[in-house]
């Protein structure tokens, strides 16, 4: 439903010219007045439905400028199309806000109105991986878990943006986490480099999520930087970790990982050092295992959200380079683990390889788009699998 402001221009007024009255008035007399400006707005009212972009429409001549702003003096940024009869907003008007039209023409003529969204039915909102100002490794993925479902995943992604220090190339791509929500991962190409400044821009304030999932409330945002290119690789064959630094080999740690055959077994494939958690507490019966564990437990970083860990396993230390005899995580001797675990990062990538393991866990199970070809991940993007440039 579309209003119609008209603000008449201000009346003209002059002194007369003398007492004779010898002027000649009759071409004032005959002058037409102009007409009011008129624009008309694609919102009007007090409960008008968020989520769409404001449209700006003027009856006559052209617009020369339009401000649209909310109740804090924030503008809604927006264009007036080349035949300048039309300003459309770039973004949407979101839920629960006031806003006023000020619209002026070519001839100074101006025009105001206002109008307020309804508040959402449903708020969506979103849990980012990477704080602002981290430092993480060269594997480390910008991961995106939305609170509620998400249908309109093309309309969400298009206010995805991934801006980077050395134009890398990635793509987001769209999968459940491991906790059932939707989520979407942005992953470069290949690991970052060393170095590289990462900023991410979600503006999502007002983007409808879909059925079921209702609107987003807010702006998300986060920057953050990429560190040493440190890689871990575990081999189940031969029982030992091997740790690189700019491709350079730095030590090899005697482990031992899963019991091959059963639940008990590691995933392998290239996951990610998801958090350093420390000094936990591991129950088996929280992972199903049943109450064949119930300890506490140093130097623990997490490599996938069903509880694989690698971390001190001073009670195995027999089997340390020998024999694969863990719960399914991989374990080190005390010293160590407490030297691994300084020299960490979150974001390391983290390889199994060898015979014995339960195969790779899901993709959201973790960080595991590791695993795809880069083919295969972009066509996980809702934009037709198209890569990015940041």
């Amino acid at each position: 439903m579309a209003g119609t402001v008209l603000l008449a221009a201000a009346a003209l007024t002059a002194c007369s010219g003398g007492s004779d009255g010898g002027g000649d008035d009759k071409g004032k007399a005959d002058a037409k007045p102009k007409a009011p400006m008129a624009v008309s707005v694609n919102l009007t009212g007090d409960q008008v439905k968020a989520g769409q972009p404001v449209t700006v429409t003027v009856a006559e001549g052209k617009l020369a400028q339009v401000k649209v702003t909310d109740a804090k003096g924030a503008e809604l940024p927006g264009k007036i199309a080349d035949d300048g009869r039309t300003w459309t907003s770039e973004r949407n008007a979101p839920a629960g806000a006031e806003y006023k039209v000020e619209a002026q023409d070519t001839q100074s003529q101006s025009a105001t109105t206002q109008f307020r969204t309804s508040a959402a039915d449903k708020v969506n909102k979103v849990a980012i991986n990477i704080s602002k100002g981290s430092t993480v490794g060269v594997a480390m993925p910008v991961s995106l878990v939305f609170d509620n479902p998400v249908s309109n995943k093309a309309e969400v992604e298009k206010q995805l943006k991934v801006t980077t220090s050395d134009n890398t190339e990635g793509s987001w791509g769209w999968i459940k986490d491991h906790s059932g929500n939707d989520r979407v991962d942005w992953r470069p190409k290949d690991y970052w480099k060393s170095g590289t400044d990462v900023k991410v821009e979600m503006k999502l304030n007002g983007v409808d999520s879909g059925k079921g999932g209702g609107m987003f409330a807010r702006d998300y945002s986060t920057e953050f930087k990429i560190g040493k290119d440190r890689r871990i690789q575990v081999s189940l064959d031969t029982k030992k970790m091997s740790v690189t630094q700019d491709g350079q080999a730095l030590k090899t740690i005697p482990v031992s990982a899963g019991t091959p055959g059963g639940k008990k077994a590691s995933w392998s494939g290239k996951m990610v050092i998801m958090s350093k958690e420390g000094t936990i507490r591991m129950d088996s019966q929280t992972v199903g295992l049943d109450n064949a564990y119930d300890k506490m437990v140093d130097y623990s970083m997490r490599l996938t959200w069903s509880g694989m860990y690698a971390h001190a396993a001073p009670w195995n230390s027999g089997n340390f380079g020998r024999v694969n005899s863990s719960s399914g995580c991989v374990g080190m001797s005390d010293a160590d683990a407490k030297d691994f675990f300084a020299q960490s990062q979150v974001g390391d990538p983290f390889e199994v390889v060898g015979q014995g393991s339960k195969g790779q866990a899901d993709i959201g199970n973790g960080y595991g788009e590791w695993n795809l070809g880069w083919d295969e991940w972009k066509t996980k993007s809702a934009l037709s699998g198209a890569p990015q440039n940041g």
